[in-house]
């Protein structure tokens, strides 16, 4: 803020889920956006991700409280220029905008995060929020997944938008937005020119050219535009992440089997607007069905003894709002069984979660902060942080007081290590430097430990670390029975977390046996019988295969 003065700055606000996941005590919300606004934001662009009003209200209300921009977004789904598409039509939006204006905004936008808003579409759709909303500005942001995200955002302009989202070139295309000067030039030769210079452009984006390089570790590896979206709707924000993860959870060369499977998983849970954190409920529920192999008759049936990823639970607890056309029963009924809101009495949130929640203990939680961190480790945005994101916020605090501040590191280094004989010099303060040569990286032994040689500044040193690029070699992990219905494994690949049951206890059909985690989706392993655990074969910590054996019960007992 202080190096650009002069230029807004626009942030992304999850309505009544601020910058999480989940639902937030509404104390945390409005105490987020004061400091957001206080930092330098200027504009916040407030959606909810299943459009859910009362969501939408609490995040206006909150910005509007600390003095922000409010810019209320339309989420938007389906085919308005396609009649047979269903639920989502143009009269649906129409209704949802006049809504949003009630609520006092300065500014409406429309959000494609799937880069489903055809030429056609954008036109119909903004056309007809212009005609009704003469004076009030209207923002469009789409994805170009399948290509069609420059002709798109050229029509939305022709049809009377303000302001459209684009990407510098660079980092512009397929999952990614338009870019820029594809919409810049084109729009100059149809008599709407911006007035941007594209020589300046094409400056700024050679910067990005090179940057992007640094970040080649990352890249998904897609090379185009797909019109497959049209199909699954997978938002573009999370087409490469699943991409990801999907390989992560053993899934790699099922790529379209999980797409096909986002498709069968967005229908499960009742045709729904797909933004975080909703697209991520259609996402773990995808992995899911894949990892499973069930099929969508196999879900439907068998709902009632599935470990379902948490997100999907609380999905249909109600803790990210009510869908516009409600929960698909007896789906949601099975799924959850009997299940109670963790320290609730409540089966299912009947309105807007954060209403039914406590307020947020800022006071009692910083002091507890700052006596575990230390009060020059804990500022008020700290204290913001670890409200918002405990588990990440701990897993920071851990690795800062194992490795301290790595902020000295170029990003290179950071990213991608050291070559043997690279000798780095990282400036710690005025007047105080080290300088690092990588000598010698040893062989892993069959744990994965591998001996590093290095100087600091001039002396030799060795270190002795996990590489955990490299597999072990220890001895295979019993795996469940399928015949057997007290045999329990692991559904899917990932890391336990927390076991709940220990040898002896009695167990009842739906009980959480352990939490299981890989890639940021959580499942909770329930028991698919009445009986008694004669055998807990995973501890926290544990690393998993889909199959492992975690829990053994007799039901006979």
């Amino acid at each position: 803020r202080a190096a650009v003065p002069d230029v807004p700055f626009q942030m992304l606000l999850r309505g009544a889920n601020a910058v999480g996941y989940t639902s937030y005590p509404d104390n945390v919300v409005f105490e987020f956006c004061r400091l957001a606004q206080q930092h330098g934001m200027d504009v916040f662009r407030i959606f909810d991700s299943v459009n859910y009003l009362e969501n939408m209200r609490l995040g206006i209300d909150a910005v509007g409280t600390a003095g922000g921009v409010v810019e209320a977004a339309v989420c938007y789904t389906g085919d308005v220029a396609c009649p047979r598409r269903g639920r989502y039509g143009l009269d649906y939006y129409l209704d949802y905008a006049r809504a949003l204006r009630g609520l006092g905004i300065h500014v409406l936008a429309i959000k494609d995060m799937a880069g489903l808003l055809t030429p056609a579409a954008a036109h119909l759709l903004v056309s007809a929020l212009r005609a009704e909303h003469p004076d009030l500005p209207l923002h469009v942001h789409t994805h170009d997944t399948a290509g069609t995200g420059v002709a798109s955002m050229l029509a939305a302009a022709r049809a009377g938008a303000d302001v459209v989202d684009c990407a510098t070139d660079a980092l512009a295309g397929t999952t990614s937005q338009p870019a820029l000067g594809a919409v810049v030039a084109s729009a100059a030769a149809a008599g709407m020119d911006t007035g941007i210079d594209l020589g300046e452009i094409t400056a700024v984006n050679e910067y990005w050219e090179e940057c992007r390089g640094l970040y080649g570790p990352f890249e998904s590896g897609q090379k185009s535009g797909s019109a497959d979206v049209y199909v699954h709707e997978m938002p573009g924000g999370q087409y490469t992440n699943l991409l990801f993860q999907s390989s992560q959870l053993g899934l790699s060369g099922q790529w379209g089997h999980v797409k096909k499977a986002y498709a069968v998983a967005n229908r499960l849970l009742g045709d729904i607007i797909k933004v975080t954190p909703s697209s991520k409920v259609a996402g773990d529920l995808a992995q899911f069905i894949v990892a499973n192999n069930l099929t969508e008759e196999q879900v439907l049936a068998e709902a009632e003894t599935l470990s379902f990823p948490n997100s999907v639970i609380e999905y249909f607890q109600g803790y990210l709002g009510i869908p516009p056309y409600g929960f698909p029963e007896p789906l949601r009924t099975k799924i959850l069984k009997g299940r109670k809101i963790e320290g609730t009495n409540l089966m299912t949130f009947e309105g807007r979660p954060g209403a039914e929640l406590p307020p947020y203990d800022f006071d009692r939680q910083g002091a507890a902060l700052r006596d575990q961190y230390g009060d020059d480790n804990i500022r008020e945005v700290d204290a913001m942080s670890a409200a918002l994101y405990p588990a990440v916020f701990d897993d920071f605090q851990a690795h800062r007081a194992t490795f301290g501040s790595l902020g000295a590191l170029d990003t290179r280094t950071f990213l991608t290590g050291m070559r043997i004989g690279q000798e780095l010099t990282v400036q710690l303060e005025t007047g105080k430097s080290l300088v690092i040569k990588l000598l010698g990286v040893g062989v892993p032994d069959d744990d994965g430990h591998v001996d590093l040689q290095f100087e600091l500044n001039g002396q030799t040193r060795m270190v002795h670390i996990t590489d955990r690029s490299v597999g072990t070699t220890g001895s295979a992990r019993p795996q469940a029975l399928p015949d057997v219905a007290g045999s329990v494994g692991a559904p899917m690949p990932g890391v336990v977390l927390e076991t709940k049951v220990s040898k002896g206890d009695t167990v009842a059909a739906g009980d959480p046996l352990l939490v299981l985690s890989a890639m940021k989706m959580e499942t909770v392993v329930a028991s698919p019988v009445d009986g008694k655990v004669v055998n807990v074969s995973a501890t926290a910590g544990d690393q998993l295969n889909a199959g492992d054996l975690v829990v053994e019960i007799d039901e006979h007992l």
